[in-house]
């Protein structure tokens, strides 16, 4: 059973933001919510019984406008949010994730992740740390790999721990949403093909990230980061045009009610525009793939205090909404 998310003092910036929410025992479906927590199903309005969040994505251009326009009319047919369930906002068919791309973040794990047998200071090894991170600045080579949108689930969700999973952790990222296909984009012409934000939780088992076995093969992204409902999605799509700086959002993240995660995006090495652009010189990015930015300082490593069953997590991200998921541990016979 989900958590039930407290009711925000605003839920979005800006007029409305688009959703995937479904009324009781019905199908999903593709929502305008406005400010006031109201919501018109677009189904109707774009008269069009199969309509996708993802659709709308893929026609955006034209699809902006009217739902700038259907924002301000004060219809019949809205309903209180709180009559439905909702569910990540858009299936993507992609997901491409950042890997050390704050600061202060990778130089704590640096820290945390000692290799078996260095046995040196913590200040030299977290000085070894830093001075990798300028590097790579300098150098301006983002680091991205693949997730699976199987990982995926709603922002109010369970999230299953799995029995497996020894040091099951948090990241909390911001997540562009690509509208417009890019394969190589310049960095200035990257943020054309956002069309919006949300919020994702790359969840994350430190203790399978490194292949201790293969060392020269590294790291394990598809064990340690695509369990089943790994990754809390949304609750909304922000339009990007509602965002003001994405290079200065608050990123928050609560445990049972203590804050672990509460850092600006200002310590990111390389902006949203940067990652997109990167991405994009190797892939396609298609209409409704995510674009993980990285998670700030502040994780379970860090704190010594990893996931556990009953856990609840609270994470928001400055005029994307708030996600509240509580960790369950896995039932085996």
């Amino acid at each position: 059973m989900s958590v039930t998310p407290e009711a925000p003092s605003a839920l979005f910036a800006g007029p409305f933001a688009l959703a995937t929410l479904s009324a009781p025992e019905g199908p999903a479906f593709p929502a305008l919510v406005t400010a006031g927590a109201e919501v018109l199903d677009l189904r109707a309005a774009f008269d069009d019984e199969q309509l996708t969040t993802r659709a709308l994505l893929e026609s955006w251009d034209t699809v902006l406008p009217r739902l700038r326009a259907l924002a301000v009319d004060a219809g019949p047919d809205r309903r209180p949010l709180a009559d439905f369930r909702v569910h990540a906002p858009v299936e993507p068919r992609q997901v491409f994730q950042s890997g050390a791309n704050y600061r202060q973040h990778v130089i704590d794990l640096h820290v945390a992740h000692r290799a078996p047998g260095d046995e040196r200071p913590e200040e030299e090894r977290r000085a070894e740390a830093a001075e990798i991170m300028d590097r790579r600045a300098a150098e301006d080579l983002p680091y991205v790999f693949l997730g699976l949108p199987s990982a995926i689930t709603g922002p109010y969700d369970d999230v299953v721990l799995p029995a497996w999973a020894e040091q099951p952790d948090w990241e909390l990222e911001l997540a562009a949403v690509i509208g417009r296909p890019a394969h190589r984009v310049s960095v200035g012409e990257a943020l054309g093909h956002v069309v919006g934000y949300t919020i994702a939780n790359d969840l994350t088992d430190r203790a399978t990230v490194f292949r201790r076995d293969m060392p020269q093969i590294g790291t394990d992204w598809l064990r340690s980061k695509n369990a089943p409902g790994f990754t809390p999605l949304g609750p909304w799509i922000v339009p990007a045009g509602s965002v003001a700086d994405t290079g200065d959002l608050r990123l928050t993240l609560k445990l049972n009610g203590k804050t672990m995660q509460d850092e600006s995006t200002k310590d990111m090495i390389f902006d949203v525009a940067r990652m997109v652009s990167y991405a994009s010189q190797t892939a396609r990015l298609l209409p409704g793939d995510l674009v993980l930015t990285g998670s700030p300082a502040g994780n379970g490593m860090h704190w010594g205090r990893l996931l556990r069953d009953g856990d609840v997590m609270d994470a928001s991200i400055t005029g994307l909404g708030a996600q509240r998921t509580r960790c369950v541990a896995e039932v085996t016979e």
